[in-house]
């Protein structure tokens, strides 16, 4: 009976990390806010890239982005931004026409 349970527990340990070292437990959020929430545009399909804000690299978060887009563009157009991008750009969206 030890001998089974040493077993499964090692078996359970090595099936943890190995999960653990490959990202699978790993969850992301989605990126991106409303600008102003509720305006429709949270799915990416009901929008468009419109302009890109800030300095680049952008270093702040996606309501800094946001801030900066309606400050800049107005709301509407502005419906989303987002901070993405490997060089951290600003990204201000509109929706669909």
């Amino acid at each position: 009976m030890a001998k089974n349970f040493n077993s499964v527990s090692f078996t359970i340990i090595v099936l943890v990390l190995m999960m653990a070292s490959t990202g699978i437990l790993k969850t992301k959020a989605l990126p991106g806010v409303e600008c102003p929430v509720g305006s429709g545009c949270l799915v990416p399909s009901t929008r468009v890239f419109s302009q890109e804000c800030g300095p680049e690299p952008f270093l702040g978060t996606d309501l800094d982005c946001c801030a900066c887009c309606t400050a800049t563009y107005g709301s509407p157009p502005v419906c989303f931004a987002v901070v993405e991008g490997t060089d951290l750009h600003c990204h201000c969206y509109q929706k669909k026409p």
